[in-house]
């Protein structure tokens, strides 16, 4: 097991995003950090592809070696204390083992996995053997599994299940994986988005008015990564998931145009 330094009483919560980095700044790394420093979380990172990409375009992705995963995540915390970790896209199952591997031996004290494994038009961004390892290996490590509904077909076995019941989906991977679930209902068409969070017990709803003309493009991984701020901050997974739900909602009000494009801007809330 990797030693740990402690770190100041007065020290900033610390997170560390493991996942793949967006050419576009839009999702991926770039959105993690960019979310954790308008939460007041210093955000460290462990990259494991590259992907060449456009809000809505991927033109190609390269994968680092698990060795080379391995090595950022202990180069982390040998210096500090992780008070949460979020993965997002692994890409393969030798990463998945690895990072898997890792979080059971530094045990961190929150985990968020967004099994980032579907693309938004459905399309399987990782081998079927890779889903099998997310199931297995990582998600019985996370405090909260914040999937969108592709992702959550695939975790059930079911991916060509056409049931957009949100909240019976999300009771089914709760028992199917033993772990708090905020189900991501962005993909679903109509006027108003609703996420869902059962944590074995409480069932959550939270509605927003979708905003229209602004690209929904990392709208999950700023979820995502919200949440991982707010349980840095020792919040509970339902209150996690309602403040991170307000701060995604403020960020699609709050859109920047860069090009041809609206972009939610997470940069636009204050700070704390």
């Amino acid at each position: 097991m990797v030693s740990h330094m402690k770190t100041p009483s007065h020290s900033r919560p610390l997170a560390l995003a493991i996942g793949g980095s967006d050419s576009s700044g839009g999702a991926g790394i770039q959105a993690d950090l960019k979310v954790w420093a308008v939460l007041g979380v210093h955000g460290a990172s462990a990259i494991t592809c590259i992907t060449a990409q456009s809000p809505g375009h991927v033109a190609a992705v390269m994968a680092l070696t698990p060795t080379m995963v391995r090595e950022q995540l202990n180069a982390v915390v040998r210096w500090a204390r992780l008070d949460v970790v979020k993965t997002g896209m692994l890409y393969s199952t030798a990463i998945i083992e690895t990072v898997a591997d890792w979080i059971a031996q530094t045990r961190p004290r929150a985990v968020v996995v967004d099994p980032v494994m579907v693309a938004a038009g459905g399309e399987l961004l990782v081998k079927p053997r890779a889903v099998s390892a997310m199931a297995e290996l990582l998600v019985p490590l996370a405090t909260i599994v914040t999937p969108n509904l592709f992702e959550a077909r695939w975790l059930l076995g079911n991916p060509r299940d056409t049931d957009l019941n949100l909240t019976r989906l999300a009771q089914q991977l709760f028992e199917r994986m033993g772990r708090p679930v905020l189900l991501k209902g962005g993909h679903l068409a109509g006027d108003i988005i609703e996420n869902v969070v059962y944590d074995g017990q409480r069932v959550v709803r939270m509605r927003t008015r979708r905003v229209r003309n602004v690209t929904d493009h990392g709208a999950g991984c700023m979820l995502a990564s919200a949440v991982a701020a707010e349980l840095a901050y020792g919040q509970s997974v339902h209150a996690a998931a309602r403040r991170a739900v307000r701060m995604v909602r403020r960020a699609f009000h709050e859109p920047q145009r860069f090009g041809s494009m609206r972009l939610p801007d997470p940069l636009g809330r204050p700070r704390r």
